[in-house]
C-alpha cells in the first residue's frame, strides 16, 4: 500500500490508520484466546504495521503526518470489552512514542479517540442484540447524541494540516464530551 502510494504520487505526505473490530463480549477470565488474538492483530498490529512502512518513507523525506484511530476505549475501560479497550489503549501507546522518535525529524504522530460514531460497527452492535446498550451509551453523551463519520474526518484533516504544525503526541477525544464527566 505504502510503496504503491509513493511509486504513483512520489511522496507520502500524510497517512491515516485506521482498524477496528469490536471483541466477543466475555469477562476477562472468559474471554477466549483466538478472540484475542483476532482483536489485537487488526486493532494493534494493523496500526503498527502501517505506521512502520508510512515511518520509513516519511523518515527518507524528513517530513509526514500520521493520524492513528484509537477509540474512546483507548481512553477508557469498558465491561467485557478489556480485548478491545486493551488493543486501542496500544495504538495510543505507539502514537505517543513514535511521536517521541520522530518529533526532531519533521513527523508529527498523532491520534483521534472516536465515542460513539454511527457506523457499520454500531449497526452491527445494534443487529447483535447490543442495541440497547448503545443507547445506554448515547445518554451517558453530554452532546446527547451519535457522532457522525465527517466529524472525525474534519479532525483527522486538520492533525495532517499545516494548522496543525505543532502538534505531535497527541491523542484527541472526539466524543461528544463523554471523557470529560
Amino acid at each position: 500500500m505504502v510503496e504503491q502510494t509513493v511509486g504513483t504520487l512520489g511522496r507520502l505526505d500524510v497517512a491515516y490508520n485506521n482498524a477496528g473490530v469490536q471483541n466477543r463480549l466475555a469477562e476477562t477470565a472468559d474471554s477466549p484466546r483466538d478472540d484475542y488474538d483476532r482483536v489485537m492483530a487488526i486493532n494493534l498490529r494493523g496500526v503498527w504495521s502501517c505506521m512502520k512502512f508510512e515511518l520509513q518513507y516519511m523518515r527518507e523525506q524528513g517530513s509526514g503526518a500520521i493520524v492513528n484511530c484509537s477509540s474512546l476505549g483507548g481512553l477508557v475501560g469498558g465491561a467485557e470489552r478489556g480485548t478491545y479497550h486493551a488493543a486501542k489503549h496500544g495504538v495510543i501507546g505507539l502514537t505517543k512514542s513514535a511521536a517521541l522518535e520522530y518529533a526532531k525529524r519533521g513527523i508529527r504522530v498523532n491520534a483521534v479517540c472516536p465515542g460513539l460514531i454511527w457506523t457499520p460497527m454500531a449497526e452491527q452492535m445494534v443487529a447483535t442484540g447490543q442495541g440497547e446498550a448503545l443507547e445506554a451509551m448515547v445518554k451517558a453523551v453530554p452532546m446527547g447524541r451519535h457522532g457522525r463519520a465527517e466529524e472525525i474526518a474534519d479532525a483527522v484533516l486538520w492533525l495532517c494540516s499545516r494548522a496543525a504544525s505543532y502538534v505531535t503526541g497527541q491523542s484527541i477525544s472526539i466524543d461528544g464530551g463523554f471523557v470529560m464527566r
